[in-house]
């Protein structure tokens, strides 16, 4: 009797249902997720007038992000990893390709998800509007400045084995990238500190998200921080896949 080999289409479609029922399962946690940059944007409805909406809802998009890749992506594959998900897998007829890039689309999922929320309560509990030029250039933006953090995720992955240390790592690093993002950027922390976030992964990220809200007000220094940003990505994912161990062994 022969034995069909399963094409990578259906392997991946496979994958991917496997991958969103987990994701369901566990909402509680993709709540909490969503729920910080919410919060942020309704406490923030007094600077709307002064900051301008687009400031507002960049902040609230960039902190979104981080915490989809740094508490969401790189601590699910941590714990999945300690549990030898990843190498049962791997025994199975699976392109290894098609684990990760199932995860990935989960995530891409998120933050089109994430996007949307923080523009519905922008624009019925803060009044602001963007023109839809404005709406579809931020998701596009949303999605490299996205791959910013899920590549960091990746590389905090790929340093570290152990879950805890995983889990321990991202917060610090989530709560970092906020209280030093957020002050520095509102000014509160000195002008060389406020400088050095421009050009962090806060500072670009956010710069793309505020710009590409205002398409027709794209400069040269928003081109600056998209290059900048897709650096970034670059260099976390390289080391993130090239550090990666499929077992925590």
């Amino acid at each position: 009797m022969q034995t069909s080999i399963p094409t990578s289409s259906s392997v991946l479609q496979s994958l991917l249902r496997a991958d969103f029922t987990t994701q369901w399962r566990n909402r509680r946690s993709v709540i909490l997720v969503l729920l910080v940059p919410v919060i942020i944007l309704m406490s923030w409805k007094g600077l709307v007038e002064k900051l301008g909406g687009a400031f507002v809802l960049s902040t609230c998009i960039t902190i979104g992000l981080m915490a989809i890749g740094l508490m969401g992506y790189s601590n699910s594959i941590a714990r999945d990893r300690d549990k030898g998900v990843f190498q049962r897998l791997r025994v199975a007829p699976v392109p290894s390709w098609s684990i990760m890039v199932s995860r990935l689309i989960v995530q891409l999922a998120m933050i089109l998800l994430l996007t949307t929320i923080v523009f519905v309560v922008g624009f019925n509990y803060d009044k602001i509007t963007l023109s839809q030029s404005g709406y579809a250039t931020t998701y596009l933006a949303a999605f490299v400045g996205g791959a910013v953090y899920l590549g960091l995720g990746q590389a905090i992955v790929g340093l570290i084995k152990n879950p805890e240390t995983v889990n321990s790592t991202t917060r610090l690093v989530y709560f970092v990238f906020i209280m030093v993002g957020m002050f520095g950027d509102l000014g509160a922390l000195g002008n060389q500190i406020g400088d050095a976030v421009k050009w962090s992964p806060y500072g670009t990220v956010k710069h793309i998200l505020s710009a590409s809200m205002q398409p027709t007000n794209w400069d040269q220094k928003a081109t600056l921080a998209m290059l900048v940003t897709i650096l970034y990505a670059i260099v976390f994912s390289t080391v993130g896949i090239k550090w990666f161990k499929w077992n925590s062994k």
